[in-house]
């Protein structure tokens, strides 16, 4: 009994330090950035699928749900952060959508398995990350206003960028997954 408690317990630590340096990673991926408006590059896209790839939705989810907390309540975690406001001001701001398409995103990219059909891969990739630019670009339209070029502002400038993403996720997808055997 004592055995499966130390498991457990060493199990936790590991979760938690891994889910803390994620939000972490997630922070730093924020400040490297392209700055177009009203929504700046990142390589935030990047770094939530692959939180998705290598330690599947769930640590996932708590990764990218804490690392919102962490901005929703004041911490300059977001790309904007804080030169343009912090905390929920800044979070209900042009990138909101994004934001929250990062949970839908890191929770597919969390549940499919990757076989080494890169065809494959990359279609369930290029389907996890749709739902950040699919909720981005709604709450951008509402924000701003649908007479305004709404594509032409929150995704068109990021498509070939997204693209050589999950590519580059793609090729790395199966060494990515070796990260799990660390839980």
């Amino acid at each position: 009994m004592e055995a499966i408690n130390k498991y457990q317990i060493s199990k936790l630590i590991k979760i938690s330090v891994i889910v803390i340096l994620g939000t972490l990673i997630l922070t730093v991926s924020a400040k490297v950035k392209i700055p177009f408006y009203p929504v700046p590059m990142t390589m935030q896209t990047f770094v939530v699928l692959f939180f998705g790839i290598a330690f599947g939705y769930k640590i996932g989810l708590i990764t990218v749900g804490l690392y919102l907390f962490e901005g929703i309540i004041g911490l300059p975690v977001f790309a904007g952060s804080p030169e343009k406001g912090i905390g929920l001001v800044y979070f209900t701001g042009p990138t909101m959508g994004y934001l929250i398409g990062f949970l839908v995103a890191v929770y597919i990219a969390g549940n499919f398995s990757y076989e080494k059909n890169y065809f494959f891969i990359f279609m369930k990739l290029l389907f996890a990350v749709s739902f950040i630019y699919i909720f981005g670009l709604l709450w951008l339209g509402y924000l701003i206003g649908w007479d305004k070029p709404v594509f032409e502002l929150g995704a068109q400038p990021f498509l070939l960028a997204e693209l050589l993403k999950l590519l580059l996720l793609t090729v790395l997808s199966s060494h990515i997954k070796k990260f799990k055997k660390i839980i």
